[in-house]
């Protein structure tokens, strides 16, 4: 019976996932989401409003060079954690 109602729990968090958009899933129910910026594009700030990923980015200087950021989610029981990965580059 246990193994059934997992199995249940399971098809409706996947269920749920694509329907409510990658983003979301990832902070609601774990995973991993790859935001790739638009080339010169620096990323300065990130966060959650609500369902919503929101990130404020400025143009590159010539100074500034593309990185990748990983921002984790780290929960109570390690359960549903998520990953949000931003790639910027340059031209």
């Amino acid at each position: 019976m246990k193994k059934k109602a997992v199995a249940v729990l399971t098809a409706i968090s996947i269920l749920i996932a694509g329907l409510t958009g990658c983003q979301t899933a990832t902070k609601s129910y774990g995973g991993k989401t790859t935001i790739k910026l638009e080339p010169n594009q620096k990323l300065e700030e990130i966060t959650w409003k609500d369902d919503s990923l929101w990130y404020l980015t400025r143009p590159m200087t010539n100074e500034d060079i593309a990185e990748t950021h990983t921002f984790q989610q780290q929960s109570n029981f390690g359960v549903f954690e998520g990953t949000v990965t931003i790639i910027e580059s340059k031209e």
